[in-house]
């Protein structure tokens, strides 16, 4: 049997928008894992700012857009609470650790974006994390990074739809987010 690869695709998800999921379809229709599991951050560490909404309000929206996809794609994608329920500060090692122990057989594969993968050296016990794990570097739109797998990234940012720009999210978590009255300017 092949090795299975598990993808790990975490991010603040605040909201989660359709350059999300075209990430997500991507990971899964080219083959790149074989399983995806959607990681909303609890604390990001990495970041000058917490996050808009809260971790239970990320969690639903993600679980929305994931609902949303073709059949295909959505039976191999889920999505994890972990970092949402830790208490403190959330590091990728130790979600790391939760997933290699449910998918002992696994290759675990982070995916992350050139400007993540920029930084990584800054992660909490990064040296030992390379170690455990494969990253799959995402490039940003119209970029070029030498060893980042270009999917035709979709040039969206949680900050512009935070701001206004609706037509970038799934319906379902247009909805949600006005039904939650989340993001009001």
């Amino acid at each position: 049997l092949p090795i299975l690869r598990v993808g790990l695709y975490g991010g603040t998800f605040d909201p989660i928008h359709n350059g999300h999921l075209h990430v997500i379809t991507s990971l899964i229709s080219k083959s790149l894992v074989d399983r995806l599991i959607i990681v909303p951050a609890g604390e990001p560490q990495l970041r000058d700012n917490l996050p808009h909404a809260n971790g239970a309000a990320r969690r639903a929206m993600c679980q929305l857009a994931i609902a949303d996809l073709a059949d295909a794609i959505k039976a191999k994608v889920e999505v994890n609470p972990i970092e949402i329920l830790r208490e403190g500060p959330s590091y990728t090692i130790d979600t790391v650790a939760a997933i290699a122990a449910t998918y002992p057989e696994a290759t675990v594969v982070v995916i992350v974006g050139t400007d993540a993968f920029a930084k990584i050296d800054q992660w909490h016990r990064s040296a030992e994390l390379k170690d455990l794990v494969e990253f799959l570097v995402i490039d940003r739109p119209g970029a070029h990074t030498p060893g980042a797998i270009d999917i035709g990234a979709l040039d969206i940012s949680a900050t512009e739809v935070r701001a206004g720009k609706k037509d970038a999210l799934p319906q379902s978590v247009a909805t949600y987010i006005k039904e939650n009255n989340l993001y009001a300017r």
